[in-house]
């Protein structure tokens, strides 16, 4: 069954263990879980049981910038292993959009590439949930132009740093970092023409208020496109409770229906969510070994605003 919104309390629990999660990641404090030396246990504290989890959350993730799937770790032989080229092609980029950044803002490539997905043309403002190091921002940059504009908005301060110190290294004049929650998004009412996001959404304890973000930030007209993970079959309440594989991008998925819902209760028409099927294989590789991710895979999230 689909839960709404869960308990305050377990929600910020959640936000907690996210949010250091991905702080340690910026700071290039986190490792790698799979791979030499490591005990088969997963990332981000995966089956070391709820209050643990946080903990280790800061200390072994895969969870990359803007969702899971971190470069780094690819590099580094860490949980999602097989180079990060492969698996940055593996989700929809090319080498030639990695290379058009600088160096450190591919730190991860989640689990699609929305900026390419969504359409964006000259001109357009572009709001990206959980922009982490600024990759998708950065690729959007170059579709918008000049005259457009780009806006991340990520909860972590270190993620923050990060993204506007690759902004300047490239000179990305169009493109601005906030720090703030995607529940409450530091940005005006009908501004956006469209919004990205690159598994982050499912990283949210409480999605109904990042969808009603996201629909009063967007202009009449505007669309979200997102890549996130979503589930094909009801999760365990045990997957569900475990912060460590909420931090990988696994135990907070949706159903497809309850996220079609959410949707529409938003305010969004036209909802169209497309599984991935040939995500498996890479989403496998975020935590081997648990059942849950036999049940989720990447999804293209489609919506657009009346």
């Amino acid at each position: 069954m689909a839960r709404d919104v869960m308990n305050e309390e377990r929600a910020e629990r959640v936000r907690q263990a996210v949010r250091a999660s991905y702080a340690a990641r910026a700071s290039g404090h986190a490792e790698g879980c799979c791979g030499e030396g490591g005990d088969g246990g997963g990332c981000c504290g995966h089956g070391a049981g709820h209050e643990a989890a946080a903990g280790q959350a800061a200390a072994s993730s895969c969870c990359g910038s803007g969702g899971c799937g971190g470069a780094e770790d690819h590099q580094a032989g860490g949980c999602c292993c097989g180079g990060a080229a492969s698996h940055a092609e593996q989700v929809g980029y090319s080498l030639v959009e990695i290379s058009s950044v600088p160096e450190g803002a591919e730190m991860s490539f989640g689990c699609g590439n929305p900026a390419a997905l969504a359409g964006l043309q000259p001109g357009e403002t572009v709001l990206d949930l959980g922009s982490g190091g600024g990759l998708d921002c950065l690729l959007a940059a170059h579709r918008v132009g000049p005259t457009g504009r780009v806006i991340g908005v990520d909860m972590t301060p270190e993620m923050i740093d990060r993204a506007r110190g690759n902004a300047r290294q490239g000179n990305y004049a169009n493109v601005e970092f906030r720090l703030g929650e995607i529940e409450h998004l530091p940005v005006a009412d009908a501004t956006v023409d469209a919004i990205i996001s690159n598994c982050v959404i499912n990283l949210s304890p409480d999605k109904p208020s990042v969808l009603r973000e996201a629909f009063r930030v967007l202009k009449p007209g505007g669309r979200l496109l997102v890549s996130d993970i979503v589930s094909m079959a009801p999760l365990s309440e045990e997957a569900r409770s475990d912060e460590g594989l909420w931090c990988e991008c696994l135990s907070g998925a949706e159903e497809v229906g309850a996220l079609e819902r959410m949707l529409r209760d938003a305010g969004f028409v036209d909802v169209l969510i497309t599984p991935q099927d040939e995500s498996r294989e890479f989403v496998r590789s975020w935590a081997p070994g648990a059942s849950v991710v036999d049940l989720v895979v990447s999804a293209i999230v489609e919506a657009w605003k009346p």
